[in-house]
């Protein structure tokens, strides 16, 4: 027992040794939260003598378990089945495996990836002789996923024999959706939202399963609460139901996944789901220094939605947190790349232990550059580079194609957007193009009018080539790009797919070429340009361990390293206008979450950067708010910030990027309040997603809801 607890600090065996009940671990970032979760583990284990049969231990990544379920064997030993140690989804295997027959069902069901929900759907598409249509796939995925948002459909799916269809109606996509539920059916298919769903049925229409269940589980703890959606929540709260045991960690202060479900009010109100909750807060940070921890704190402290907390640590000081602030995009990478050579020729780090963070991925193109031109090596996690990235090939395939007519361009793009030139026809083009010694765009030309390629593209496509071969002479390259895009139709195929990240990434290539039209002069050679990128791009740079990591902060949580560089901290970019526009309140918290997360990656040095100039939208660049919010005396500037821009950019935070509220006060529920019109009053709930207090007053029947940023509502001491 002794052995479990070596090495733990005074709150860590706290939580190692609170085994009865429910547990809240409040633990912030680098806390040592994972030690505290199988060491608990290994506690109930081996002091107590609990079978891990006997226990359930969920987190949220196939990885983390692998990890978790590794570190606890050394502590149990190896022998023992640690099978339960798993996340949400291979938990719901678990069960159907036993009793999925009970539904009609067979125990060896197969579980669908999006690959093969896209399969099904090419099925139906073909069956209805339907266009093939990538991009309708996406809109349909996803009504699909709005329908399983609940479990009502389950019931169509387990009925024996025929699956009765529900009333579609005219609707073309409802049709579609029924024909999806039958094939699933056919070939006894469950997808990631069926697993759960599936589970909650057979739980909530025989009991005697959730009873075996819960007989069978003493003990359940869970990691990174702060992400649980309703669903799940309430899969641990039912299954904790009968022993009372259920141990969760988390911090409320790193819920970056609102946007797909996860509700912090779970951790948060924690004690208003369990009353009898006790907490335990593991504050302790190992991971940075100091100085990083003085400029997260001063953040998040920011947030209204958390449980209260100040990160300390007993690591040794460091370098003072640097912002630094450039006159440009240019001049940003550049001063991050140099300092990055700095750090490698001072022996101070390796490439390795170097990240540079970001908020979205066309923001890795402006360092990619800077890098690819000083021959440091780098690797983007969870992601493309820039330039590898579908879209941007694609775009680029269109200038090669008015440059050199070159056939790989002209596979690349010739059937996109669809224009029915599919394989049979290429291979036409391809004999013709081979027994005549012509390229494929010559051969097209050639054939357009065959009968082998009546009812295509050809025609069209053909002619936007040729218009923009004239075009070229007079427009520049940044021009001729735009108006490729727009000629061929491929800008209003990718609008349509509606991936706002798609477009974003061409909005960026035009904003790149436009600045190296700047650097460079508006006059230069679009072949010239084109080797540029090639050389760029393609140069054949051995892959070597030692890189700079880059990646989005969603692609970094959990991760930590030595030197981190946040870039792009500007207002619109970082907190995102869209999640603004669209979550208000509640949006600007979790990006508030989001830079704290970017932030405590950091051990040793963190540097944040933004720039001036204008983002890829042409509106003029202002640093993030989220700068402005930690004390000045937390870090040091580098880099002139005129005075004058940052009232400007204070007066646009204000008038143009917050959300619809403006500042909210900080009451919360039983404080005593006074209304000008309805009089002393006590608030009695609060509405985070509606933004409203539910006050019940004195003279009235009945509770209002009163906006939380109702100004005139005054604070009376709490009773």
């Amino acid at each position: 027992m002794d052995d479990l607890l070596q090495g733990l600090n005074e709150a860590q065996q706290q939580a190692v040794t609170s085994t009865e009940g429910y547990i809240r671990v409040i633990a912030g970032a680098g806390s040592g939260k994972t030690k505290a979760l199988t060491h608990r583990y290994g506690f109930i284990v081996n002091a107590l003598g609990i079978e891990p049969s006997n226990m359930l231990c969920v987190t949220f990544t196939n990885k983390a378990a692998h990890e978790m379920r590794r570190r606890v064997k050394q502590l149990i030993g190896g022998e023992r089945d640690t099978g339960f140690i798993t996340t949400y989804h291979g938990f719901c295997v678990r069960v159907l495996r036993e009793d999925i027959h009970r539904l009609f069902y067979p125990k060896n069901f197969v579980i669908l990836d999006v690959e093969d929900q896209k399969t099904i759907l090419r099925e139906i598409f073909e069956d209805l002789g339907l266009k093939l249509n990538d991009k309708i796939f996406k809109r349909l995925l996803d009504k699909i996923g709005m329908l399983k948002g609940n479990t009502h459909y389950v019931q169509q799916m387990v009925q024996r024999g025929e699956m009765p269809a529900e009333e579609a109606g005219d609707d073309l996509d409802g049709r579609i959706i029924q024909m999806y539920l039958k094939k699933q059916k056919r070939v006894f298919g469950l997808d990631f939202d069926d697993l759960i769903n599936f589970t909650f049925v057979l739980f909530s229409q025989y009991s005697e399963v959730l009873e075996k269940w819960q007989d069978r589980l003493f003990y359940i703890q869970v990691d990174e609460f702060q992400d649980s959606n309703a669903k799940q929540f309430e899969l641990v709260r039912m299954l904790a139901e009968k022993h009372g045991n259920l141990f969760v960690v988390g911090d409320p202060d790193q819920t970056i996944y609102e946007w797909r479900g996860a509700d912090p009010k779970y951790i948060v109100d924690f004690q208003e789901y369990f009353p009898s909750a006790e907490t335990v807060y593991l504050n302790r940070n190992y991971r940075s220094t100091p100085e990083i921890l003085s400029v997260g704190n001063s953040l998040i402290k920011h947030n209204y939605f958390r449980v209260d907390k100040e990160m300390v640590t007993d690591n040794a000081g460091g370098l003072k947190v640097i912002h630094y602030h450039g006159k440009d995009e240019q001049e940003e990478a550049a001063w991050v790349v140099d300092k990055i050579k700095e750090l490698i020729d001072k022996k101070q780090a390796s490439y390795n232990s170097i990240a540079i963070l970001y908020r979205a991925n066309y923001l890795s193109r402006f360092i990619e550059q800077t890098l690819i031109k000083e021959s440091i090596e780098y690797t983007i996690f969870g992601g493309f580079k820039f330039f590898d990235r579908m879209e941007v090939k694609d775009a680029l395939a269109h200038l090669r194609m008015v440059a050199f007519e070159d056939d790989l361009s002209f596979s690349r793009i010739i059937n996109v957007p669809k224009r029915q030139i599919g394989k049979k026809r290429m291979q036409f083009l391809r004999e013709r193009a081979e027994a005549e010694d012509l390229s494929l765009y010559d051969a097209l030309k050639k054939y357009a009018d065959h009968p082998r390629l009546h009812r295509t593209g050809a025609q069209s496509f053909i002619e936007a080539i040729e218009s923009l071969k004239v075009k070229r002479k007079t427009l520049n390259i940044s021009e001729l790009l735009q108006e490729a895009l727009q000629q061929t139709g491929y800008e209003a195929y990718i609008r349509e797919d509606g991936d706002q990240d798609r477009l974003d990434n061409l909005t960026e290539l035009l904003h790149s070429i436009v600045q190296y039209e700047q650097t460079l002069g508006e006059d230069i050679e679009l072949e010239e340009y084109l080797q540029m990128l090639t050389l760029y791009t393609e140069h054949d740079r051995e892959a070597q361990a030692e890189t700079v990591k880059m990646m989005t902060i969603h692609t970094a949580k959990g991760l930590e390293f030595p030197y981190v560089f946040f870039i792009g901290m500007t207002e619109g970019i970082i907190p995102n206008v869209r999640t603004l526009r669209e979550r208000k309140e509640r949006g600007l918290e979790e990006e508030r979450r989001l830079a704290y997360v970017a932030m405590t990656r950091a051990e040793k040095e963190l540097y944040l950067t933004e720039s001036e100039g204008f983002q890829s939208g042409g509106l003029q660049k202002y640093p993030s708010r989220f700068i402005f919010e930690i004390e000045e005396a937390a870090y040091q500037r580098i880099g002139l910030l005129d005075e004058e821009l940052i009232k400007e950019a204070k007066r646009y935070i204000q008038a143009y990027a917050h959300p619809d509220q403006a500042s909210v006060n900080g009451f919360h529920k039983g404080s005593r309040v006074r209304h000008p019109v309805f009089g002393e009053g006590k608030i009695e709930s609060v509405d985070e997603k509606k933004n409203t207090y539910l006050i019940f007053f004195d003279k009235l029947k009945a509770p209002r809801p009163i906006s939380r940023n109702f100004k005139n509502l005054e604070f009376m001491d709490d009773q």
